[in-house]
């Protein structure tokens, strides 16, 4: 998301400047060129580097490649955009991510801690929302998806499940997966995350 500055020029969201900064630290790191992540994601060299200098605001689909990339959960990679983490993070205080093309509001409800396997995130999605991955982003990534609200259809290994209200559905993930809000109105979800 851009942000008008007192000139009137588009500055970048600072959350997506950061975030930007971090990515370009991540490919510096490890010695690739724009040319060797391409190659490693399959995400273009100019979507890269336009999401590196801030100028758009990544998808969750481009950020789950790169996360699958560079071998880390996405709230791991937006934890180290944010403050140090906190032993209590109040509902106020949790970081909340939008992709607004997919319809996709992200919150981080627990907070993400580098020496901890596992996290806790809200997820929600529009009324028609669909959000399709094609790797996840640690293989073998251990999820457990808690319907709060709504109804939700998700995809894994070429296996489509339908969750209602109260429904939980627990699944380690090697490969591609789809979310997909199923009922006429948004779904709400917990999203249990533990890392291999």
């Amino acid at each position: 998301m851009k942000r008008k500055s007192s000139g009137g020029v588009e500055a970048p969201d600072p959350v997506d400047a950061r975030l930007g900064t971090r990515l370009a630290e991540l490919r510096a790191e490890r010695g690739w060129s724009l040319g060797e992540l391409a190659d490693r994601s399959g995400v273009s060299r100019s979507t890269l580097s336009r999401a590196e200098r801030a100028e758009i605001s990544p998808t969750a689909s481009l950020l789950n490649r790169l996360c699958h990339v560079y071998g880390r959960t996405m709230s791991q990679l937006l934890s180290e955009v944010e403050s140090e983490p906190v032993l209590l993070v109040r509902a106020a205080d949790q970081p909340v991510w939008e992709d607004r093309d997919s319809g996709f509001v992200r919150r981080s409800v627990s907070p993400p801690h580098t020496g901890l396997r596992g996290e806790i995130v809200e997820g929600r999605l529009t009324a028609g929302a669909d959000i399709a991955y094609d790797r996840p982003p640690v293989p073998g990534l251990e999820q457990h998806i808690w319907v709060l609200e709504g109804e939700l259809d998700v995809t894994v290994q070429e296996v489509e499940h339908h969750l209602a209200a109260g429904d939980c559905l627990r699944m380690r993930v090697w490969g591609a997966t789809r979310f997909r809000c199923a009922g006429p109105e948004a779904v709400r979800y917990a999203l249990a995350v533990v890392l291999p």
